[in-house]
């Protein structure tokens, strides 16, 4: 009778033992979050003008994504992609959020309740998740993030916000910052009081499985830096582009912070950290630049779309490049299988876990067809290449091996090419629901004209 209850508990012993070992295993997981941040404006990917030594850092211990891209062109869609995993249009979410029109039900202007967000699932997992900085997925109750599967948030809910404190009163972005753990501080300058927060964040939960979500919202407008950052960029000429350098060296600064306290803590090599923004840059807003790529944010050319983005994870990845498309509705699944999670069909993901094919476990390439829509475009890459459909000319055709920079409408000449692809996307446009909100008619018009702008194609040299 004793060797039986004595074998019962060295069995219940090994089980609890098992089960420490395996929440060991469960790595940690932070999304750095540009905003609005050109495709060639950190040193990594080109710039000569801009360094940014610890995104750069990051970049060249983990892995590089040369061909990565966001599901859409504008910041709220491309952020419901992100946090679902699933292309925002397949469930209504394709137009950005703004003031909502009076056809539409405000009660629906969020990411539907209906979908389950990545803070959901890891949460399933055993894990704490906490966001910093920027939602933009609604704000009507229902949506609120600590609704949405996270434990902490301390942000705002909306698109944008100023800088600095009070004297910005009443400006376009003057909002509350909202904080469920604690009273929110006073702001200094947002991104290093988001710095601060992230890192608060590390420090609370070193010895946990976590997420965080660190949603920064630089270089996004309005245009305000601190005078020492400007100072170090006072021989750019143009203001705008000044301002716009010195707000990305501290959104590089905070990262260093994150990086040096994840390894503070010991838990650096165990923590999977993806670095990316939301989409390209709005060139005249913000005076970014997203050379080599031609085009801007609110557009399906390269230079709305395609982004700069980085993988590190230094327990199991080493340094390299990898040159297939991903998107990062891929993250999501990559995160749920890596903490020991499952994905099935049922859960009607866009995306898929990337990280076998980064490790050379998996053949072939994560995506062979990748479609997007917004607004007045729509978009469909097939291999290498790819189609743009517009509402007032022939669609637009480019191989992307030949013309990254989308200099060459070759739709004339592939016209078979053109009908199967705009087939294909057509399929997909029938298939989709009705939208669940509608921004305001301007945009039509404005995002029209951004087809026909001219943008600039290499980085300046100092």
């Amino acid at each position: 009778m004793k060797i039986r209850i004595v074998l019962s508990v060295l069995i219940v012993l090994s089980g609890c033992v098992e089960a420490q070992q395996n929440a060991e295993k469960k790595p940690n997981f932070i999304i750095i979050l540009a905003d609005d941040l050109g495709y060639g404006d950190l040193g990594f990917t080109g710039s000569k003008q801009i360094k940014t030594p610890h995104i750069d850092a990051l970049a060249n211990s983990g892995v590089i994504f040369t061909e990565a891209y966001v599901s859409a062109p504008v910041c709220a869609p491309s952020r419901a992609g992100l946090i679902t995993g699933r292309n925002q249009v397949n469930f209504g979410y394709d137009n950005n959020l703004s003031v909502p029109l009076p056809q539409f039900n405000p009660q629906y202007s969020g990411l539907p309740v209906s979908e389950k967000t990545i803070a959901d699932r890891l949460s399933d997992l055993g894990y704490v998740n906490g966001i910093v900085g920027k939602w933009h997925l609604g704000e009507k109750e229902q949506f609120y993030p600590t609704n949405r599967g996270f434990d902490e948030f301390w942000g705002y809910l909306g698109g944008g916000h100023n800088y600095f404190p009070s004297e910005y009163n009443g400006a376009k972005y003057d909002r509350s910052i909202i904080s469920n753990y604690k009273k929110p501080q006073a702001i200094t300058y947002l991104t290093d009081d988001k710095g601060d927060e992230c890192v608060d964040f590390i420090k609370r939960h070193k010895d946990e499985a976590f997420f965080l979500y660190a949603s920064f919202n630089a270089p996004h407008t309005p245009m305000q830096a601190i005078d020492q950052d400007l100072r170090m960029y006072s021989h750019i000429k143009d203001k705008k582009r000044r301002t716009y350098a010195a707000m990305i060296h501290r959104l590089d600064v905070n990262v260093g912070r994150m990086v040096k306290e994840l390894k503070k803590q010991g838990i650096y090599e165990k923590t999977i950290v993806v670095f990316f923004s939301d989409n390209g840059g709005p060139t005249k807003n913000n005076g970014s630049i997203n050379a080599p790529f031609n085009g801007s944010k609110g557009i399906l050319l390269e230079g709305g779309i395609r982004i700069p983005f980085v993988i590190s994870y230094p327990e199991k990845l080493k340094k390299g490049i990898y040159k297939n498309p991903i998107t990062s509705l891929d993250l999501v699944p990559t995160f749920v299988e890596l903490a020991g999670g499952k994905i099935t069909k049922k859960d009607k993901l866009d995306g898929v876990n990337i990280f076998p094919y980064i490790t050379n476990e998996t053949q072939g390439v994560p995506h062979q067809t990748m479609m997007w829509r917004f607004t007045i475009s729509a978009g469909i890459r097939k291999g290498n290449w790819k189609l743009i459909r517009l509402p007032d000319r022939i669609p637009l055709l480019f191989n992307l091996d030949n013309d990254p920079s989308e200099q060459n409408n070759i739709a004339f000449e592939n016209m078979d090419l053109v009908k199967s692809m705009l087939k294909e996307l057509g399929d997909w446009d029938v298939s989709t629901p009705h939208i669940l909100f509608l921004e305001g008619a301007k945009w039509k018009r404005n995002q029209l004209g951004l087809y026909d702008e001219q943008y600039q194609l290499e980085q300046p040299l100092n």
